[in-house]
């Protein structure tokens, strides 16, 4: 029999309980219907604004934006219908028409103790400390803060119920624990602000907690949190939210909380033990960057010892049970995942191994002479070596110990289970390769470098690359994709390349005769080589500086590189270290295939083979160094454009290569002003000509839309080695030094114009330059005689000279000049009155005013000012004259 339960469209706070007690919604559902079969009529749906949200017309606009409201729907139990008295609970939420305009009142108490279920009614406040909220929240009403509103209104939602005060959305749908808190009026406050905001409260840390608020970093919750890579935050998250109440954000935003994460060695007083002054330093300055403190070793108040395990043999003092001694690993490891790790998992224990220990009490039997006892060992020998052997974290060997290996061998890595084939094979092999030949020695050792080499690419990717790529990182992603794409490169596909290499080289060696093939596995695959090592020599640069970047900016990168660096695998090598081996294995390939033609007879097929082999290794090396060239000069042109502010977009082509770079200092008044600090850029068929930026005082350009600093070069021209008819080398003189001159006949002008400089680099050799230069010239204008176009020149008899360039009377003078230039611009109104005396001055030259065609003595020398004037003056009035006669002062054309 059906109890007498009823369910009724809630109005009330009193018919509401926490929202976590339902579980669904029921959308755009007007008449519900009781257990019974009855019909339960429809309720009334209002607004009102109390107090100052009724002035507010933004939050009038969002108000008659909403049309729809959430509705609890309520079930009572063990009542009679029309009896409040059982037990309620929410069943379902519905979406319900607000069919009356919003109400304005600056009185709550007005609308009684909202006890009538004829309306369902949500008022709106801005203050939830004022009397008005006291009231409402006293009767159990529904109470919404301005931002919820227009929360709504933006993403055109239904008004959001919630059976407590919402004042905004900033932390809806986060689910917060609470761990470390001594004070309880504190965990008080802070709560009410989680649940005025949207968000909800676990007392226990489950799966559904989004983020952890955390006071300490100590506890069974924090432990969890870290394990399951949830956010660690301090409480200022709460209050800096809650400061931010009135804006439209969410609290989660990655940008906002990444201020508020609880550091990793927040509450820990570290001590170091073991490790070098630099690394000491290093690590004392990360403990203090990432929340902890540090004292001298065998202070009592540290709370961690970090010991390098593999230098520290035995301690120095015996440690308290309060002090954590735990291995360097640790304290990379919380940096890494941004929080502290659990110290059992790092414990420091002294490097005593059990199967060691094991081994000596064998060793030290009192009856050696005992067949039994010597089998026993033996066979305990036997099975400690195949332990060994198959351990996968064996002892790291003592550098001394270490044997130098062979030309082309790489770094040996022994917990691999290749390089444990490596040892059977040898082992198995050991008395046939006395017997067998040099050939096939060398042959075994280029296996045998085979082998450690797909062992080290193995590493790179399996210790460095994958888990970097990893996603659910604890503490998020540690570098983006496109920083590990640049650091790795083509490494995947050179690995892929050489394992194939191997697996025939293992199937050759463990195959041997006279007439096997070695030159045959290298053709076989040269093309794959071309394809993969280009793409990762040409950037191994930019792939080194990627890796030195991202290790000095992003603290858990540096972890990272410094936990893997710790692990035997890498062979205590950095990744920077590891990365050069695919640049170095190509040349010791070559080499070893060498010494195997060296042994190999001349009637042996195989001969010829490896001399293809060697040709296609070189070719391959070739073609890297050539596109390496290429990739490198490509580089060169964006660092120029990047470098001269303004410089033209035409000068990117790929067939243009960044020759020579020269500075000078101008000489004449062509392609500026003299005295100007001029750079040129010598591209193979163009000359790029740049000034020094003078210094700007003011600009309209917004310093926050740079993302580069100011140019330092302004563009002149880019100039086509084409135009360049001769160049001068200008003899050394009292009044000339290390200068140097063009003969340029661009296609704008009628004549040729003359460009002067002075070298000021004291590297730049002139005459290598200026041969340089020429060659280049040549080759653009299709010509043999690169060195014609070079002719020693008098100074004099083309007016240039370099005498007290850098006098103060002089840098005076051409502040003067560039003043007066400026002024002449300032007050001319038009360019027609230059172009008027250009035509009249040639309409009027005659003949013999030109500079003769034949005789290069003659070809560079310009006209003088005087001349100018004097020609304009029967032209123009006195005062223009006299302007011209500043505006225009020796010109460098050779003719005019």
């Amino acid at each position: 029999m059906a109890d007498s339960s009823v369910m009724t469209l809630g109005r009330t706070q009193s018919l509401l309980v926490d929202s976590s007690v339902y579980d669904s919604r029921m959308t755009d559902t007007l008449i519900l219907s009781t257990e019974d079969g009855g019909i339960v009529p429809r309720v009334e749906t209002r607004v009102v604004l109390v107090g100052d949200a009724g002035g507010n017309e933004e939050l009038l606009k969002a108000v008659e934006a909403i049309k729809i409201m959430e509705v609890p729907v309520v079930k009572i139990k063990g009542g009679e219908p029309g009896n409040e008295c059982g037990e309620k609970l929410i069943k379902s939420i519905v979406n319900m028409d607000i069919n009356m305009p919003c109400i304005k009142t600056f009185n709550a108490k007005e609308f009684g103790d909202g006890e009538s279920a004829e309306f369902e009614t949500v008022f709106v406040l801005t203050d939830f400390k004022s009397p008005d909220y006291t009231h409402l929240y006293k009767n159990e009403q529904r109470i919404v803060g301005p931002p919820v509103v227009l929360h709504c209104a933006q993403r055109q939602e239904p008004l959001l119920f919630s059976c407590r005060p919402l004042y905004s959305t900033t932390m809806l749908n986060l689910c917060l624990c609470f761990t470390g808190f001594r004070k309880k009026e504190q965990v008080v406050n802070l709560v009410n602000l989680v649940h005025h905001m949207g968000g909800t409260i676990r007392k226990d840390f489950s799966a559904k907690v989004t983020h952890l608020v955390a006071h300490s970093t100590h506890g069974e919750k924090y432990r969890l949190a870290v394990c399951m890579g949830t956010p660690i935050l301090t409480p200022d998250w709460i209050l800096k939210a809650w400061e931010r109440r009135d804006e439209l954000f969410s609290a989660a935003d990655e940008d906002f909380r990444a201020d508020f994460k609880v550091p990793p060695f927040q509450d820990c007083v570290l001590s170091f033990l073991g490790f070098s002054e630099d690394e000491k330093r290093n690590m004392e300055e990360r403990t203090l960057k990432h929340g902890g403190h540090y004292l001298e070793l065998g202070d009592e108040r540290c709370t961690h010892l970090v010991v390098e395990e593999n230098s520290i043999r035995e301690l120095p003092f015996v440690p308290s049970k309060k002090l954590y001694v735990v291995k360097q690993e640790w304290f990379w490891g919380s940096i890494q995942m941004d929080a502290r790790a659990g110290e059992s998992m790092y414990f420091y224990e002294k490097p005593e191994s059990p199967i060691i220990k094991k081994t000596v009490s064998l060793l030290s039997l009192n009856t050696p002479n005992s067949n039994r006892k010597r089998r026993r060992l033996k066979d305990t020998l036997a099975q400690l070596t195949k332990e060994t052997e198959i351990s996968p974290f064996p002892p790291r060997k003592r550098p001394s110990a270490e044997h130098s290996l062979s030309m082309g061998s790489l770094l040996d890595i022994s917990n691999t289970p290749d390089t444990c084939k490596n040892s059977k094979l040898s082992k198995s092999s050991a008395s046939a390769s006395l017997k067998q030949s040099a050939r096939w020695q060398v042959s075994k050792e280029l296996y045998q470098t085979e082998s450690n080499y797909v062992d080290i690419l193995a590493t790179i990717l399996q210790l460095f690359k994958h888990p970097l790529e990893k996603e659910g990182q604890v503490g998020g992603p540690i570098l983006a994709q496109e920083e590990i794409k640049t650091i790795f490169g083509s490494i995947p596909d050179i690995f892929d390349v050489h394992t194939r290499i191997k697996a025939d080289l293992e199937e050759l060696v463990m195959d041997w005769s006279e007439d096997r093939s070695v030159g045959d596995i290298i053709l076989k695959y040269s093309k794959d080589l071309v394809k993969a090592y280009p793409p990762f020599v040409n950037f191994f640069e930019m792939s080194k500086e990627t890796i030195v970047r991202c290790e000095k900016q992003k603290p858990r990168f540096h972890a990272f590189l410094k936990i893997n660096q710790a692990k035997p695998e890498c062979g205590r090598q950095t990744l920077v270290e590891l990365l050069i081996r695919p640049v170095q294995r190509l040349p010791s390939v070559a080499l070893l295939l060498n010494d195997i033609k060296k042994h190999t007879a001349d009637d042996n097929p195989d001969k010829v083979t490896l001399e293809k082999a060697i040709e296609s290794l070189k070719e391959v090396m070739t073609h890297i160094n050539e596109d390496k060239r290429k990739t490198e000069g490509q580089k060169q042109i964006f660092d120029v454009v990047y470098e001269v502010d303004g410089c033209p977009a035409n000068l990117l082509s790929s067939h243009r290569s960044l020759v020579h770079r020269v500075e000078t200092i101008a000489l004449g008044d062509k392609p500026c002003d003299r005295g100007e600090h001029v750079t040129l850029f010598l591209f193979n068929d163009c000359l790029e000509i740049a000034r020094k930026r003078h210094k700007v005082i003011g600009t309209f350009r917004s310093p926050l839309g740079q993302t580069r600093p100011p140019a330092p070069l302004k563009h002149i021209t880019l100039m086509p080695l084409s135009q360049i008819r001769r160049v001068l080398d200008l003899q050394e003189s009292e009044e000339c030094h290390n200068a140097f001159a063009l003969v340029v006949h661009p296609p704008t002008e009628q004549d040729n114009l003359l460009f002067s400089f002075q070298l000021t680099a004291e590297d730049t050799d002139k005459s290598t330059w200026l041969k340089t230069l020429c060659r280049h010239v040549a080759n653009t204008i299709c010509r043999a005689d690169a060195e014609d176009l070079i002719q020693c020149t008098d100074p004099d008899s083309v007016q240039v000279n370099t005498k007290d360039m850098d006098s103060t009377l002089s840098r005076a003078s051409r502040a003067i000049k560039k003043t007066s230039k400026k002024v002449t611009r300032a007050f001319s109104f038009s360019k027609t009155p230059k172009r008027v005396i250009q035509r009249a001055f040639m309409a009027s030259s005659t003949p013999d005013d030109k500079s003769p065609a034949t005789g290069s003595e003659h070809r560079g020398r310009p006209g003088g000012s005087a001349t100018l004037s004097v020609r304009t003056c029967s032209i123009l009035s006195p005062s223009l004259s006299m302007s011209l006669s500043v505006s225009f002062p020796r010109s460098a054309r050779i003719c005019i």
